[in-house]
């Protein structure tokens, strides 16, 4: 990857751009659609929301102010967790597509997985809500489909579907890599996209990460950026400062050595977010 535009292609043939502007904690209103015309501004053409995040009028604002064609970004959007099941699904999809002001959106991801620590019949809940984003991609309202903070023994069912998910969006970063994840994803065509890949702020005091990227005269920051490229996986910054929203994008002028690689690889368990997909209450 050389360049925010290169992209990844994604089994329904939707090119995903290797980097994405994501939004969480992002306030709603001016703030959200300001930072994302700065961030579309700046280069990004990934735009990565959720109805959760209780923004997407301001990113939707942002998008189509921006002053870029709408065919030539990606935005992807995510049904939350009390919007599950078939019918929940496609009217939670048409109030996103409403609330950002969009025809289409490029990806649409389950947010989170039903699990058996709070639904007996879990799998079966997981399979409605992915029928009804079936019907969404046959329909062409979405470009591509997808999962986010789903574990292997959750998406064994749904790679057996018509449509297997193509994108699985997951916490990742230096000291949270979910290898196993990462590697069941990868055998089964699902691109992986990295949330928090700066640990939400957690990983640019790790001393670790600070004598390494001292080495390359960059930030912390555009260090993880880089190492999640280099692993393979699309990383989502966030920012609303103009500056650092720039600079989590200048990770395309330095390579980080095989043995660098190896040495954050092998960092252990820091800086997570503690958020299990099969303990989560909400």
């Amino acid at each position: 990857m050389h360049a925010l535009h290169d992209t990844v292609l994604l089994r329904s043939g939707a090119a995903l751009p290797c980097v994405g502007y994501g939004t969480w904690q992002t306030p709603d209103g001016e703030t959200a659609a300001a930072a994302v015309r700065e961030a579309i501004r700046t280069g990004y053409r990934h735009i990565d929301t959720a109805a959760c995040y209780e923004n997407e009028v301001g990113v939707g604002q942002g998008i189509r102010t921006s002053g870029v064609r709408r065919e030539e970004l990606f935005v992807t959007s995510k049904v939350w967790n009390t919007e599950r099941g078939y019918d929940k699904t496609l009217a939670a999809f048409d109030r996103t597509l409403s609330d950002l002001g969009l025809d289409y959106l490029d990806l649409y991801l389950i947010h989170w997985p039903a699990s058996a620590s709070q639904f007996a019949d879990w799998e079966a809940i997981n399979l409605e809500t992915w029928r009804a984003m079936t019907a969404l991609y046959r329909a062409g309202k979405v470009r591509a489909i997808g999962v986010s903070n789903f574990l292997p023994h959750h998406l064994k069912a749904l790679c057996g579907t018509e449509v297997p998910p193509m994108v699985n969006q997951i916490e990742y970063h230096p000291g949270q890599t979910q290898a196993e994840t990462v590697q069941f994803c990868r055998a089964h065509g699902i691109a992986v996209e990295a949330w928090s890949p700066l640990g939400t702020g957690r990983m640019l005091s790790n001393e670790t990460l600070q004598r390494i990227a001292r080495s390359y005269g960059k930030s912390v920051a555009q260090l993880c950026i880089r190492w999640c490229l280099q692993n393979g996986v699309v990383p989502l910054p966030k920012s609303v400062t103009p500056a650092r929203i720039a600079e989590n994008a200048a990770v395309f002028d330095f390579e980080i050595t095989a043995a660098d690689m190896d040495a954050i690889n092998a960092m252990p368990y820091c800086g997570g977010s503690g958020l299990h997909p099969d303990r989560v209450d909400f």
